[in-house]
């Protein structure tokens, strides 16, 4: 290793007190000489904040003002907690305390309990839901999965409220919150949850926190001991506190002030559970003479990205808006925003895919590219455009769309109807494939119209209409089907899309890219009913989506594509509209036509890019036809064959089995799943073509830019009967 490697790996730590402050803007600075008394950090997004703070932290230490034990940062994620520790010993601060609060707390009730209670601790139960499904069998309700977990999120956001059953509908009433059931009903089941936990002898995680806020309010001496201890109190994503870590934070500092908070209320995404920016925002009516500092330095993305930011931010309204944060770019420029319309949802993913392989093959690593959307379910669109395309991905936060046990209980049921259906009642009714999905995954819970409020029941309900919707889709494209043809259809899907793990694209929520970042960041389907949500009603609602999408803005360092269909499907009727929070800020939008008409940037894209790297394309598309019947094509299958599934093949059977062996050895000379070489469908199209030139190869769908320049040489040779050994093949 050389000194240049192991400098880098290994950062040399400070030499001295003043050594930690080199390299510090003079906010960030300011932050970290501010040891005395509260102090309050509003920091922007990309700002250095955990830079600002662990400097602080670690100034401190080595000035000799605070003792390393007696520091206790806190934060909410464990890898939050894990990147501090590490920072803090970088820079000479090993011993401080960097926890997240449940961690902290549980230290705490574990050391004092046989003191404060006596005996052993009860057992901490990992999972709740067993408990609540106990519960729900005791009271004669029946709950399925995803009514199961959206009571579950019930109970936990009255315990970080402080809310005790007997008040639960009262209180989600002023919260504005949809509840799952019947209010009463999960007031009743929230009490006898509690009655179970109590003669099993367990606790659930949100006990940690409230039997540790019993303990200091009701032991003064174990109290002391604590406030002996820790003197120095960090917290990190300070907007994001809910009532109950309020509490025990109030404890923990006892009548003094050593106190440091940073946070952002532009940033408050995680209302559901309890989170409040008004902490935050009332530090300095709580601490008058608290020392404010605002981080607005924003070193993270190009001020083409930042000014999209701020935009967002200044049509806000609210009091969080009111505490908003302008940032201000420190990298040098970048490419402008790219804004996408597309006819429908499949032409989006296969135009974000189209990208994103264009970008991987001029040298952006999949893994600083991510695919943002608002919820779970869709996902698996952009999961099939990317295998389509040959582009590896990893899917953060959720499960992969066929992997969800509503999708495979569906699924399941799908291919027992094709085998039995003669003799179920459910489809007696059903003329037509799409209402015989219907009929069977009406007993799964799918209705005609979505539930109300979010939730397990949402997610679960729109995964179930996402296969409902592609089997319109696939009766669309084959007149025919029958519910045998879409189960194969629905187990090709899974097959691809059950390859081994690679690095690659990250596909996440919005909400699960919080604290990420990204070269290059896709926003889809930032269209109305998505973002904002449909069941966003209330102005604070509606609100926190504000935020939501600034966030996912807020992750992209140099590129962004901002993305909508005007359809969900091809040849829908083109009813939908950009997202109301990009009014005036894409180009083409009413408040920015004068910017427009003064030579700024033009319309809106319409299925493809804008930029110094865009590649032309026209703006609509030829119908593709079968070659065979000239029907129209809308399967992303058959428009790669160019024919029906069902017309007949004139493949070259021998030249589809060399071109599958020859792919199985370049994706394992590559490390990669098969399908990233080439599908099984761009395989038999170029069997059933057999091209002769490198025209007629790059014709064929699927085959792109990138993949014939890598692989052109190689499958026109088999084409043309010639033996490659694997010597010679291309790398």
């Amino acid at each position: 290793m050389t000194a240049a490697t192991h400098s880098t790996l290994f950062p040399r730590v400070p030499d001295s007190a003043d050594a930690v402050l080199e390299g510090l803007d003079p906010e960030q600075r300011e932050v970290a000489t501010a040891l005395r008394g509260p102090v309050c950090v509003l920091a922007g997004a990309g700002t250095g904040k955990t830079r600002a703070i662990t400097h602080r932290i670690a100034y401190g230490v080595r000035a000799g003002i605070l003792q390393p034990s007696s520091v206790l940062a806190v934060t909410f994620t464990n890898r939050a907690a894990g990147e501090m520790r590490g920072r803090l010993r970088q820079l000479g601060a090993a011993g401080v305390q960097a926890r997240t609060f449940h961690s902290a707390a549980l230290r705490q009730l574990q050391y004092f309990w046989p003191k404060a209670v006596g005996g052993s601790m009860p057992r901490l139960v990992d999972r709740k839901i067993q408990l609540v499904a106990d519960a729900a069998a005791a009271c004669r309700i029946r709950l399925d999965r995803g009514e199961l977990r959206d009571v579950t999120a019930e109970i936990e956001w009255s315990k970080v409220t402080q809310t005790v059953p007997a008040d639960y509908a009262a209180a989600a009433a002023k919260a504005g919150r949809e509840a799952p059931r019947d209010p009463a009903e999960i007031a009743q089941l929230y009490s006898v949850y509690e009655d179970l936990k109590r003669d099993r002898s367990v606790i659930d995680f949100e006990d940690v926190l409230l039997l540790t806020v019993a303990v200091l309010q009701d032991r003064h001496d174990i109290a002391e001991q604590v406030r002996a201890q820790y003197q120095h109190f960090v917290v990190d994503e300070y907007q994001d506190v809910s009532p109950l870590q309020q509490r025990l934070l109030e404890l923990w500092l006892g009548d003094r002030d050593s106190l440091c908070v940073v946070g952002d209320a532009s940033q408050t995404i995680y209302s559901f559970t309890g989170a409040t920016p008004d902490h935050l925002l009332d530090f300095r009516v709580r601490h008058p003479g608290a020392t404010v500092v605002k981080l607005v330095r924003d070193y993270r993305s190009t001020p083409q990205v930042v000014h999209l930011a701020n935009g967002l931010l200044a049509q806000a309204r609210g009091r969080a808006a009111d505490h908003r944060l302008e940032l201000v770019s420190q990298r040098s420029a970048g490419p402008e925003p790219v804004f996408t319309e597309y006819a429908d949802e499949p032409a989006e993913a296969e135009g974000a895919a189209r990208r994103i392989g264009e970008l991987i093959a001029a040298g952006v690593p999949a893994s600083e590219i991510a695919v943002l959307f608002r919820t779970n379910a869709q996902s698996e669109t952009y999961e099939q455009a990317l295998a389509d395309a040959g582009v590896p991905y990893q899917l953060r936060g959720a499960e992969r769309f066929f992997d969800r046990p509503e999708v495979r209980r569906a699924i399941v049921n799908l291919r027992g109807a094709a085998r039995f259906g003669g003799n179920d009642s459910l489809l007696d009714d059903a003329v037509d494939l799409p209402s015989q999905v219907r009929a069977v995954l009406s007993g799964e819970g799918w209705t005609p119209q979505p539930p109300a409020g979010s939730g397990a029941v949402r997610e679960r309900w729109e995964s179930l209409a996402a296969l409902v919707n592609l089997a319109q889709d696939f009766t669309a494209a084959q007149p025919g089907a029958t519910l045998g043809h879409l189960v194969a259809e629905l187990d090709e899907r899974a097959g691809a899309q059950h390859a081994p793990t690679v690095q690659g694209v990250t596909l996440a929520s919005l909400h699960s890219a919080k604290g990420l970042e990204w070269d290059v960041v896709f926003l889809v389907g930032v269209a109305e009913g998505m973002v904002p949500i449909t069941y966003a009603k209330t102005d604070e609602q509606i609100e926190e989506e504000r935020r939501l999408l600034y966030v996912g803005v807020t992750r992209a360092r140099e590129r962004l594509h901002v993305s909508w269909a005007l359809s969900r499907s091809p040849g829908g009727r083109p009813s939908r509209r950009p997202s109301r929070f990009l009014d005036g800020l894409r180009p083409g939008s009413a408040s920015s036509a004068a910017r427009t008409a003064a030579g700024g940037p033009g319309g809106v894209e319409r299925g493809r890019t804008r930029g110094p790297e865009a590649v032309p394309r026209r703006a609509q598309r030829t119908p593709a036809r079968c070659r065979v019947c000239g029907r129209t094509l809308t399967d992303a299958g058959e428009m790669k064959l160019m024919r029906c599934e069902e017309c007949p093949s004139d493949m070259d059977e021998g030249l589809y089995e060399r071109l599958r062996a020859w792919r199985a050895r370049q994706a394992r000379r590559s490390g990669q799943p098969a399908f990233c070489v080439f599908t099984d469908k761009t395989l038999m199209a170029i069997a059933e073509a057999v091209p002769d030139d490198e025209g007629e190869l790059a014709r064929i769908p699927g085959v792109g830019v990138r993949k014939f320049n890598r692989y052109g040489a190689d499958v026109l040779a088999i084409c043309a009967g010639q033996d490659i050994a694997e010597g010679d093949e291309e790398d």
